[in-house]
């Protein structure tokens, strides 16, 4: 039920202890309020190639700041104080501590652009769907309206407001449980909007173990030619879209449900995947949101396919990390992006071990932190040097020690021996081996 683009929503958990020092936090600047003033309100007609990215985000927040709902500030990778986990890994992350009171010192209708982190799959990077760094587009009613007005101002936006044709829209609510009935209100609301409706048993959405949860509505669009047809169950050219759900009950650490004090509404959307529909195109790397970077490590390094997939994605992940002020380390949130950017130097050395990150030009640097609404001056450059340089010095030291061992298998006490002695992680020392070997 999640609509982002990597499928698990497990809290990262990457190399190091996660109370290391916390990281100096860039300024960033809150541009909700330009993206509303700026650009068009209202997308007409149908999909096309016109649609960009800020355009998008414009026609997103106005839509629900018209309807009352304050922009949330901020939408950092770095979660809240205490928080045991490295980043926002998703929409909700940020607002978890006020579901239980249904209240936000804000007000009851909100609207946020959230960007969020996963490393979990970073093997999966480079497919049309994975990537390391995505933003969610929320809405959020605190104890303000009902599940069937998030419905219809839903409805409302993705054909009025994205010009998506009604007809290409197929919506699944929870279809009941042991415990419970079917959400007959959801289905009744998308009847009478002339959506096609299945009842799902699976179209439930919980926080955890315990905690909010409640029946979610999942919309659907149709990204085939012709006539859409099957559905979302058995046609894999319908695409989940955007989630709506509505936080009823508290699950008790005795398995049983009590009603939440105040209700309360989250729609998560993930942006790759609507402007990727609104741009048609097949993946999120085809989008002007990935395709300076595309277009840049083809220019400079001569990379294609996947390799210049996992280039971008990395890279614009790392220069998101380093505008939220975290600085790369040996451990905790300083690990991941010194993982990344050694993950990009080992497929760009493949190619050429003359390629350096001293060639990416300021400008998609830049772009990328006006973007994500921070500070377009944070020394990204520096940083990725510095880290260029430490890790050519550990692949240099890596290769010296590793020709001891050629014409054995490395076994799992040598990858521990050569991590703990020599600071060679795993997943050099394997890369590196293969060379050493050949």
């Amino acid at each position: 039920m999640d609509t982002t683009p990597i499928h698990d929503i497990e809290p990262i958990h990457d190399t190091g202890p996660v109370h290391d020092t916390e990281p100096v936090h860039g300024t960033e600047r809150d541009l909700d309020s330009e993206r509303m003033l700026d650009g068009p309100r209202v997308l007409g007609g149908t999909p096309s190639s016109g649609y960009g990215t800020e355009q998008i985000l414009a026609t997103f927040l106005d839509f629900y700041r018209r309807l009352g709902h304050e922009p949330l500030p901020g939408g950092s990778l770095i979660p809240p104080p205490g928080d045991p986990v490295l980043f926002t890994t998703s929409g909700v992350h940020p607002l978890v501590r006020h579901l239980e009171t249904g209240r936000h010192p804000l007000g009851g209708r909100l609207v946020n652009v959230q960007r969020c982190l996963r490393t979990t799959d970073l093997d999966e990077v480079g497919d049309d769907r994975h990537y390391t760094l995505f933003e969610m587009l929320g809405s959020w009613s605190f104890g303000d309206y009902s599940h069937e007005q998030s419905l219809r101002w839903g409805y409302e936006l993705l054909t009025d407001g994205f010009g998506l044709r009604p007809d290409r829209l197929y919506v699944t609510v929870f279809g009941g449980s042991d415990e419970l009935g079917p959400d007959d209100e959801s289905e009744r609301t998308w009847t009478e909007l002339g959506v096609p409706v299945e009842l799902e048993p699976e179209n439930w959405w919980s926080l955890g173990p315990t905690g909010p949860c409640g029946p979610d509505s999942e919309i659907h669009v149709w990204t085939g030619d012709g006539t859409p047809t099957g559905t979302p169950g058995t046609d894999s050219r319908w695409m989940e879209l955007w989630n709506h759900v509505e936080m009823r009950y508290r699950r008790l650490p005795d398995g049983s449900l009590e009603p939440l004090p105040r209700r309360v509404v989250d729609t998560g959307m993930g942006l790759e995947r609507l402007v990727t529909l609104l741009s048609g195109v097949s993946t999120g790397y085809d989008t002007d949101l990935f395709l300076p970077w595309l277009s840049t490590a083809r220019r400079l390094w001569g990379v294609h396919g996947p390799t210049e997939r996992v280039v971008s994605d990395h890279l614009r992940s790392v220069v998101a990390l380093l505008g939220d002020g975290v600085r790369p380390g040996p451990t905790g949130r300083g690990y991941v992006p010194r993982r990344l950017i050694r993950r990009v130097l080992t497929r760009l050395w493949r190619e050429d071990e003359t390629h350096s990150l001293s060639d990416l030009p300021d400008e998609v640097i830049t772009e990328t932190l006006r973007h994500f609404r921070q500070d377009p001056r944070t020394p990204v450059r520096g940083v990725l040097l510095d880290e260029q340089r430490r890790f050519g010095e550990l692949v240099r030291r890596g290769r010296r020690v590793l020709g001891r061992y050629r014409g054995r298998p490395l076994t799992d006490d040598d990858l521990h021996y050569l991590h703990d002695t020599h600071g060679l992680p795993p997943e050099v020392v394997t890369d590196l081996y293969e060379g050493v070997s050949a």
